[in-house]
């Protein structure tokens, strides 16, 4: 079973320090997850994953999996532990966020989600039952629940609908999960989603909901889909004071570093988001003094270092100029690079966030770094 040990709590804030175990490995909290979306994270090698971005535990995704390479090319491989050499814990999403948004592709019914594929149009079908089996094909140690992610903004209506479909897949996801085995001999724990737009009461409702299943852990979703920022900070809150204190709480797809900070204050353990590295594609790169465009031409002749006090070797090596001059000649090595930044930096800061928690001084370095996290330089 997964396991998850409280260590310490913020004085002036809901900032946890914890440690969960998994059959593939421990991971201390709060802790950022970098997104794999088909199998690899883009742009680093696995053994940069571990030894110098400090990743613990990184994302599947099930929808992409399930389209390339499929299920049966990865049950042969012995799972996506296997498959793309990743030895420790793996969290798989459900495929519900990419249904979600597929609006133009995909029906919702009672049954399930019938889809088209992004990659040549054709038609599939995901069950709650039928997403439960393609991850435990895939092999996570954290499997999500299928779920509807409503748009923003949503009318009451829809919502309150979306979220009791939701509870109604998240019973047959439990039902399934705990009436079959996996492939590969490890543990599989099941977390579920709350749902609920941007309502008060429809969130409080499904946490609790959620919460009576009694599962390994719990995440949030629906959040950082378009909402101000203020209003999921609101919701975030707001179910984190009814989710069970003994259990991981993971924030779905969020979010910038700021993000980051305010919601572990809040009371959150986990994180993923697509944001480091994308952004990184595109030369923005994050530090502890501000945000870099470094495409930009005012670095084009700065031969200093890229980020000279910073956690990543490489960015203590390399120089904007260099970097720049690599974005702007296409070089795949300049997303390489602003990609191993970016992530070195997210686990550097959520590790930042537990050391301060556990020395006991959260709440004022957070409101420190928040500002400088935030600007422009």
């Amino acid at each position: 079973m997964l396991q998850f040990k409280l260590e310490s709590t913020d004085k002036g804030s809901a900032a946890r320090a914890g440690e969960i175990t998994t059959d593939h490995g421990t991971i201390q909290t709060p802790i950022f997850m970098p997104v794999g979306t088909a199998g690899t994270v883009k742009g680093v090698h696995q053994h940069e994953l571990k030894d110098v971005v400090k990743a613990q535990i990184i994302l599947g995704n099930t929808y992409h999996l399930y389209l390339r390479p499929g299920m049966e090319i990865l049950r042969n491989a012995g799972g996506l532990h296997k498959f793309n050499g990743w030895d420790g814990p793996i969290l798989t999403d459900s495929g519900g966020y990419q249904v979600y948004s597929l609006s133009h592709r995909r029906k919702i019914k009672e049954e399930g989600v019938t889809f088209q594929s992004h990659i040549d149009g054709s038609k599939h079908f995901f069950s709650p039952e039928g997403a439960m089996d393609i991850q435990r094909t895939i092999g996570g140690d954290i499997i999500m629940a299928f779920d509807e992610c409503p748009p923003y903004p949503s009318d009451y209506r829809y919502a309150k609908q979306s979220m009791e479909l939701t509870h109604r897949w998240l019973k047959r996801c439990c039902d399934h999960v705990d009436a079959t085995e996996g492939y590969y001999g490890h543990h599989q724990s099941l977390f579920p989603i709350v749902q609920g737009s941007t309502y008060d009461d429809l969130r409080k409702q499904s946490a609790e909901t959620i919460a009576s299943f009694e599962r390994e852990g719990n995440a949030i979703g629906g959040l950082s889909v378009g909402e101000p920022a203020e209003d999921m900070y609101k919701h975030t809150a707001l179910v984190c004071e009814i989710l069970p204190k003994d259990k991981p709480r993971y924030l779905m797809g969020v979010g910038t570093p700021a993000n980051l900070l305010e919601c572990i204050a809040l009371g959150v353990d986990m994180f993923d988001c697509v944001l480091p590295t994308r952004n990184a594609r595109h030369g923005l790169l994050y530090t502890a003094e501000g945000i870099i465009n470094i495409k930009n031409a005012k670095w084009k002749d700065v031969h200093e270092p890229i980020d000279p006090d910073g956690p990543c070797p490489t960015s203590r090596f390399h120089t904007k100029a260099y970097l720049r001059h690599l974005m702007h000649s296409g070089e795949l090595l300049a997303a390489q690079l602003a990609s191993i930044h970016n992530l070195t930096f997210f686990l550097w800061l959520v590790g930042e966030a537990r050391n301060h928690i556990l020395a006991g001084d959260f709440s004022a370095w957070k409101d420190s770094m928040v500002n400088k996290l935030q600007r422009r330089l």
